[in-house]
């Protein structure tokens, strides 16, 4: 039995290593090529998305900076004010944050969890050098007298775990209470649903808004004349070319009490001069705003499905004894569909997160989830709780996704 004869190469290696050999070549020179890209992405969109992630559970500062207090509370069954040891040891803590001048931070961090830590912790630390050796309980109580009111002593255990839900809790107005059974805030206090049910409402209407206005220009870009259309086309995607900033702030023109809109409405003798409605600060500001804003991204997808139809398929469904309103319903709607699709759920999604347009002709009635979380991140400097927020916001939007791909499929958008 002959043996096969081996083939080699021109490098002088057998023509399958040598095959291998270039396979794998090409293989990292593709990796090479798309590294720079995975890089980016990791750095721009994994990392600070799993950042948010780990901030919004993360609760260490706190223990790290009370570790006696923690230590010593283990064995304390809540039900009682705790013995001299726990004061001792808060009594340790404090002194070492007064040192090293490091207990503001937990002057926040308390007081989300009940609300009076603040002086509470204030006056102590102001006070912590005056004491005693030994008989800490009886001193911490004189100097205030929370720290006898076992309700703080147990706000002060609930803060000890490391990682906690609490802020994703807090961002649908629950919370823990003193046995960490879940129960709601009180109703004075919850306004997080509010904001929830307000951004999802807006979201929606200003995408039905958007589709009433868009079919009809869509449609009128697709058969009018190429010179009319392109005329069109540039007032269509005008917003693109002037700043969001700019483009809200004339909307704050038009729309205040003394605006051209109001004139015009006075004018015409729809409401007196003496009464004319508020268009500025509430939702009607954050509906029209929005609207006119993102009514290119829903123009822009039925747009270019539109396009694509034949003009003949609607003469044909005439030919065949339809009106022009059955062969609209039966032929021309349902292929523009995938435009559709793509155009809603382009706008709800971005109106979901919007935040500079709401912020600013919005007010406090038309402020939405994102002004919430731009204000904890900039002003009250919680950024656990903007992270949790965040992520509730980001669960919420690809939920949104998955529920459209499972009902309509994703297959079927077409942007283009």
């Amino acid at each position: 039995m002959s043996s096969e004869k081996i083939i080699y190469s021109s490098d002088g290696l057998p023509l399958e290593v040598s095959l291998k050999k270039a396979e794998r070549r090409n293989k990292l020179r593709a990796f090479f090529l798309v590294a720079p890209l995975f890089l980016f992405l990791a750095i721009t969109y994994l990392f600070p998305i799993g950042d948010m992630l780990f901030r919004s559970i993360d609760d260490r500062m706190i223990t790290s900076m009370l570790p006696n207090t923690y230590k010593s509370m283990e064995q304390w069954d809540g039900k009682e004010l705790p013995e001299e040891p726990v004061y001792a040891a808060i009594y340790e803590d404090l002194s070492f944050l007064k040192k090293n001048k490091t207990y503001g931070k937990i002057i926040a961090r308390l007081n989300y969890e009940k609300g009076g830590f603040s002086s509470l912790i204030k006056k102590t630390v102001r006070k912590i050098n005056k004491f005693e050796k030994g008989n800490y309980k009886e001193q911490f109580i004189k100097v205030h007298k929370r720290w006898g009111q076992i309700e703080y002593l147990r706000a002060l255990k609930n803060t000890a775990p490391k990682y906690t839900v609490a802020k994703y809790l807090k961002g649908v107005d629950l919370l823990f209470d003193e046995d960490k059974n879940i129960i709601q805030v009180e109703e004075s206090r919850r306004i997080h649903k509010i904001l929830w049910i307000r951004t999802f409402n807006v979201a929606l209407w200003v995408t039905v808004f958007c589709f009433i206005l868009a079919y009809p220009i869509s449609h009128l870009l697709a058969t009018l004349p190429m010179k009319y259309s392109n005329l069109l086309m540039i007032c269509v995607l005008l917003p693109f070319w002037t700043s969001l900033l700019v483009r809200t702030s004339s909307w704050m023109v038009l729309l205040q009490q003394q605006g051209p809109i109001n004139d015009l409405i006075v004018m015409l003798g729809i409401a007196s001069n003496d009464d004319r409605p508020e268009l500025m600060y509430n939702v009607i500001g954050t509906f029209v705003a929005m609207t006119q804003i993102l009514l290119p991204f829903m123009v822009l997808p039925i747009y270019s499905v539109m396009k694509t139809i034949s003009p003949s398929l609607m003469r044909a469904g005439k030919s065949l004894g339809g009106t022009p309103f059955v062969t609209f319903r039966k032929v021309y709607f349902p292929l523009t569909v995938p435009g559709i699709g793509a155009g809603c759920l382009l706008v709800f999604i971005i109106s979901i997160g919007y935040y500079i347009t709401p912020a600013l002709v919005g007010g406090a009635s038309g402020s939405l989830i994102s002004n919430t979380i731009a204000y904890h991140m900039k002003s009250s400097l919680d950024w656990a709780f903007a992270s949790a927020l965040g992520t509730m916001l980001l669960v919420g939007v690809l939920t949104i996704y998955w529920i459209y791909n499972k009902l309509v499929g994703i297959d079927n958008i077409k942007l283009g």
